[in-house]
């Protein structure tokens, strides 16, 4: 999937600045894509000379001027097209697993400190995940948020990233339980 598709997906709620798209990216699309405002920007620049967006400059008087993008029917048209297209199967690239892979030979604590460090930012993820949530619903039940929402998809999002941290969180503390007893074990023996 390339940061054009995720960033259309993201245009579908309305017209937004670069900053804006950056805040909203990492609230929302950082449940499955990750990208620096650097990359967003050099993306909507290239989404703009391909006809993807439209731009245009909002005028500010204290604060440098500032680009608002909005979907084109190109972008809309790219954007069907693309989820018309069967994804590409995941493939997982996690340095940690490495680590943990060579963990009989390699520094266990530093692995052990990894992965602690993996489960708080699960934890603090699926925190900030929890609260988006609730945000959406306002006070609601899912069914009526869904019955009530413009659009879906991005609560379906959230949900794939609710899942995600918290099945990290428990693989997480699974690994590390079994890394505690081997160590006992080792001290016993």
């Amino acid at each position: 999937m390339a940061l054009r598709n995720a960033l259309l997906a993201t245009l579908l709620d309305g017209e937004a600045s670069g900053y804006d798209l950056a805040k909203t990216f990492d609230a929302s699309v950082a449940n499955f894509w990750m990208a620096t405002p650097q990359q967003l920007y050099r993306e909507l620049d290239r989404m703009a000379s391909e006809g993807l967006v439209a731009a245009r400059v909002v005028r500010q008087e204290r604060r440098p001027d500032k680009r608002i993008f909005r979907l084109t029917e190109a972008g809309r048209r790219a954007l069907r097209d693309f989820t018309a297209e069967p994804p590409r199967p995941t493939a997982m690239r996690d340095e940690l697993l490495v680590k943990l892979q060579a963990v009989d030979e390699g520094d266990e604590a530093a692995v052990r400190a990894s992965l602690e460090e993996r489960v708080e930012w699960a934890r603090a993820k699926l925190a900030r995940y929890e609260r988006l949530r609730l945000r959406l619903l306002d006070g609601g039940t899912e069914e009526e948020h869904l019955a009530r929402a413009e659009r879906v998809g991005p609560y379906l999002t959230l949900l794939g990233g609710i899942a995600f941290e918290t099945e990290n969180i428990s693989w997480g503390e699974r690994v590390l339980t079994i890394l505690e007893r081997r160590a006992a074990t080792r001290e016993i023996g």
